[in-house]
């Protein structure tokens, strides 16, 4: 729903020219990329199990509402151990109360908001650099 749904918050570009932004970026880190988008949170919880069985360095994951009430996320990323930064367009901690929780943030190992799409740039740098330092 990116460019369409609350483009005051959210701004007007779509997914699709996220991605492209992202792939962008990766290349010129050197690095590969993929990508989930789902709505269903079981889904989600098997893609991070799954990382964990292919050997995924590092997740960079914007969880929209389910930051705020996925407990399963969150266990699969605690589980996982995969070093994963926490993404989200707008800054959470300046909205609504209920936002300013953040379930996934607890076992992040990173987090970035209010950036809008240049904060899933930020975010990978800092995962890539986290990973540089881990050895």
């Amino acid at each position: 729903m990116l460019g369409i749904r609350e483009p005051d918050i959210y701004g007007k570009e779509t997914y699709e020219y996220l991605v492209s932004l992202i792939k962008e970026h990766a290349k010129k880190r050197g690095v590969s990329v993929s990508f989930l988008q789902s709505n269903h949170e079981g889904e989600l919880v098997d893609a991070i199990q799954k990382a964990y069985f292919d050997k995924v360095d590092g997740i960079v994951f914007n969880p929209a509402a389910y930051t705020h009430t996925s407990v399963a996320i969150a266990d699969a990323v605690k589980g996982g151990g995969i070093p994963t930064v926490e993404v989200h367009i707008s800054d959470v901690s300046k909205r609504e109360s209920f936002r300013q929780v953040s379930y996934i943030g607890e076992v992040a190992s990173g987090r970035v908001m209010g950036k809008g799409f240049l904060g899933y740039i930020e975010a990978m740098d800092m995962l890539i650099s986290l990973l540089e330092k881990k050895g």
